[in-house]
């Protein structure tokens, strides 16, 4: 097996951060690892292995060393530096929204479509981390029964913000206990003790982007045909989004069918015990590669429908670990 050369960009970062320690309990097998981020940053050090690794500036002619750049610091740098990156020899694997809907540019879940990465151009984008979890679970049942249509609420992590929502939520749950008066600055509302129906800005149809997004890659990476509407709350917990998701088949199925699909599916770990009050939480999944589904049950106001209840770690799975998944089915298809 061959020793790679890794990049972080935007590696102070929550998502880079976790993106390091994905690389590290994976036992990916690299040879350097290269931390990158803003150049006022650089000089910064992080501990590694009992050692400490020292962050560079992510800029021009940083990347002339490297075999895969796992990229997280937002859209602009990524359409900035993604490209320098790919012109220097790196193969990209981007976190931001910027190069998600390209044509040109391969969208995976390496549990749904790891084939298209076979036509990479050396720039290959991470989906949104409320989509990749739910197609993990959707890929078995619409590889059988053949889902048209998808109607999902997403109830999301403040960590899905970054680390600034993180200090929000805890400096505002601070001011409930103690009396203090509560401004927001991150999001427009108060997000402790709350639900707002609002993640990234709206579009003229009255979806926000976030919404919008989950449509758009769902049909990029699994079928083009699956009508997707979607609805996407931030709630006040720290990490794990949660998914409520009513689907509808072409094809009749039986629940036991369903279950095995499940049980037996790549990346998915079911908890699915009512009677003794087991099913997903965003604590549960906190820190774990599993996508957890629970709460299966038919929908029996429509024809061929199915409600699950859908939890994962949103920098885990729904970002770092994607990304380093990629990675590795790269190098398990030969393709670096």
């Amino acid at each position: 097996m061959n020793n790679y050369r890794i990049a972080i960009v935007g590696a102070l970062g929550a998502v880079g951060q976790e993106m390091l320690k994905t690389l590290d309990q994976r036992n990916f097998p690299f040879e350097t690892i290269k931390l990158l981020d803003i150049p006022s940053k650089a000089g910064t050090k992080v501990p590694f292995r009992g050692n400490y690794l020292t962050v560079e500036a992510a800029q021009k002619g940083a990347f002339s060393n490297v075999d895969v750049a796992l990229f997280s610091a937002g859209g602009d740098a990524s359409i900035e530096l993604a490209p320098i990156a790919v012109e220097e020899g790196a193969i990209v694997i981007d976190n931001s929204s910027a190069w998600r809907m390209d044509p040109s540019v391969p969208l995976v879940v390496p549990e749904v479509n790891p084939e298209d990465l076979d036509w990479h151009k050396g720039l290959i984008a991470n989906p949104n981390c409320s989509t990749i979890q739910m197609l993990v679970a959707l890929k078995p049942i619409h590889d059988v029964y053949q889902i048209q249509r998808v109607i999902v609420s997403t109830y999301q992590a403040v960590s899905g913000t970054g680390q600034r929502a993180i200090d929000e939520l805890r400096q505002q749950t601070e001011c409930h206990v103690t009396g203090k008066e509560i401004i927001p600055q991150v999001y427009p509302y108060e997000i402790s003790f709350n639900a707002l129906p609002h993640i990234d800005v709206f579009q003229e149809n009255g979806y926000t982007k976030e919404e919008m997004k989950m449509v758009n890659e769902t049909k990029k990476i699994l079928d083009e045909n699956i009508q997707v509407s979607a609805t996407a709350v931030r709630i006040p917990v720290f990490r794990g989004h949660s998914e409520s998701v009513n689907i509808e088949t072409i094809q009749p199925f039986q629940m036991d069918q369903i279950y095995m699909l499940l049980q037996n599916a790549p990346g998915i770990q079911v908890m699915d015990d009512p009677a003794n009050i087991i099913y997903p939480l965003p604590i549960l999944a906190e820190g774990k590669d599993a996508v957890f589904v629970g709460r299966i049950r038919k929908d029996f106001t429509t024809e061929n429908g199915l409600n699950l209840w859908i939890v994962a770690d949103n920098l885990r799975k729904g970002a770092a670990l994607n990304a380093v998944q990629i990675a590795e089915t790269l190098i398990l298809r030969k393709l670096i």
